[in-house]
């Protein structure tokens, strides 16, 4: 397990406000220790979780060219047949996975391959299940085609929490399967879109793993 670089700055902040808040306890509350014990406990507990929301955890990732692995931890959200029209301009197998604030919001490459579209999107921040989210959200929008000219989709939409998505990919890069393309601060949802023929290996409501869970298969 490792801290995200995303997480450095914001830690470093919180643990200079959450000092600064000890200190000056110290100095006006001295005669209440009580309240000063509780401040601490409660300071700690928030900069632990916030040190969750940055972490990555380390692990092999198996890479096969004929699998579709998970861009995110979470819960499958939405598994269904959509029009996709910002890159592709066809029907396409949609799978979006929520990722709450518990979970780890390192997004990943789902298939290896070429990056041929990578846009951001600025956009509102409505709540990360709404159906508008995928189109009216803050979003980026990353297509990878691999050596077979499989396209894949992968969109990264901020939600009513995460206001702040982080996006490395650029057009011409070479994307391996399973490694970083980008990172959405306190959680959101990813979407893909798939080849109509994929064979999708979740169910909604499952739980998810970046980097591990098969998607689906691609024929």
């Amino acid at each position: 397990m490792k801290i995200h670089k995303e997480g450095y700055r914001i830690l470093m902040i919180s643990l200079a406000i959450f000092l600064g808040i000890i200190i000056l306890e110290n100095i006006t509350l001295s005669n209440y220790t009580c309240i000063i014990y509780s401040s601490i406990f409660v300071l700690a507990i928030l900069y632990i979780l916030i040190i969750r929301f940055f972490r990555v955890p380390v692990f092999d990732i198996e890479i096969n060219e004929n699998n579709v692995i998970c861009p995110a931890n979470g819960k499958v959200v939405v598994i269904e047949e959509v029009y996709e029209p910002e890159f592709l301009k066809d029907n396409r197998k949609q799978v979006s996975v929520f990722m709450s604030p518990n979970d780890v919001h390192v997004n990943r490459y789902s298939i290896s391959g070429k990056v041929i579209f990578s846009k951001y999107h600025p956009g509102k921040f409505l709540v990360a299940w709404h159906p508008k989210s995928s189109t009216e959200n803050e979003r980026t929008t990353i297509v990878v085609e691999n050596e077979k000219g499989i396209k894949v989709l992968t969109r990264q939409i901020a939600g009513a929490v995460a206001r702040r998505i982080v996006c490395y990919s650029k057009v011409g890069d070479k994307a391996i399967q399973g490694n970083e393309l980008g990172f959405i601060k306190f959680g959101s949802r990813v979407d893909l879109f798939l080849p109509l023929n994929a064979k999708i290996k979740v169910n909604l409501d499952q739980k998810v793993i970046g980097g591990k869970t098969i998607i689906a298969e691609l024929n």
